[in-house]
């Protein structure tokens, strides 16, 4: 499970204004016409799918939930992925 919040890097209690601002700094970033890196289309897809998610106040609840159960369920699994997602997707 791919931590969201990580991709776009911002905190979990992120407004929606927040939240747009952060995508839209992202994808600037990382638009594969601005961005010549070979894994920046990949990235820019992560972001984007990572907004869809959180922009929707459903689809975030929904998402949220599952983290939260796969945080309690599989804790050492989910913390890999959230810090695997941290160290190549927020740390340039």
């Amino acid at each position: 499970m791919k931590d969201y919040y990580a991709v776009l890097g911002v905190a979990s209690d992120i407004s929606g204004a927040e939240l747009k601002q952060a995508y839209r700094r992202k994808a600037a970033q990382l638009h594969p016409d601005r961005n010549a890196a070979v894994d920046a289309a990949d990235r820019f897809r992560d972001i984007q799918e990572a907004y869809e998610t959180l922009a929707d106040v459903n689809r975030r609840h929904d998402y949220d939930e599952n983290r939260r159960r796969n945080l309690l369920d599989k804790p050492l699994e989910t913390a890999r992925e959230i810090w695997k997602t941290y160290l190549e997707g927020v740390l340039p």
